[in-house]
């Protein structure tokens, strides 16, 4: 609840602070999306809140970033033969998946009349939303979350709780809903 108390925060205070007379004053919410179901699921959060939230004295400004990762990080080779197979075969693998989770965040957007500028930054998904951020001036960045448990989170690594300690705006980590008994 407090999440999504903060994401209004966010958007209140991008309506209250002063408009220079010929700009506009818009509330800028990115979205980090792969190929997971998690981060569709902040996909369609972040759709919703868009959709419910811009009006004409309120634009907000949609941006989905899907983070490719570079093929030097999915693939280790210990012999120079197959490296240039495997790289280009890794290479056209990526590049498929991210066209795939880019027209999937179009349809959504698409399916609920929010346009939405979609972009495929290669790199690291913590560091590549972190840097969106600041390059968008982004007030709310909305990400999935896996739901890993302490012990896997230190081994493997959280993009989620990255961003809430080092992206410079509010935070929204949109989480599966608990099965119903």
């Amino acid at each position: 609840m407090m999440a999504g108390t903060e994401a209004a925060s966010a958007a209140a205070a991008a309506e209250a602070s002063p408009v220079e007379e010929g700009t506009t004053n818009k509330t800028v919410v990115l979205v980090g999306v792969d190929d997971s179901d998690h981060s569709y699921r902040a996909l369609e959060w972040a759709v919703r809140y868009v959709a419910e939230t811009a009006g004409p004295g309120a634009p907000v400004e949609l941006v989905v970033v899907h983070a490719k990762p570079a093929v030097s990080s999915v693939v280790t080779l210990g012999g120079p033969a197959a490296a240039g197979d495997v790289v280009r075969y890794v290479d056209a693998d990526l590049r498929r998946r991210a066209e795939e989770v880019v027209d999937r965040a179009r349809r959504l957007c698409a399916a609920n009349s929010v346009q939405g500028v979609v972009k495929v930054i290669d790199g690291e998904p913590r560091y590549v939303l972190c840097n969106a951020v600041e390059k968008h001036h982004a007030d709310l960045l909305v990400v999935g979350s896996h739901g890993y448990g302490a012990i896997k989170r230190a081994f493997l690594g959280s993009v989620s709780d990255y961003c809430a300690h080092h992206a410079h705006c509010s935070v929204m980590i949109v989480k599966q809903p608990k099965p119903k008994e």
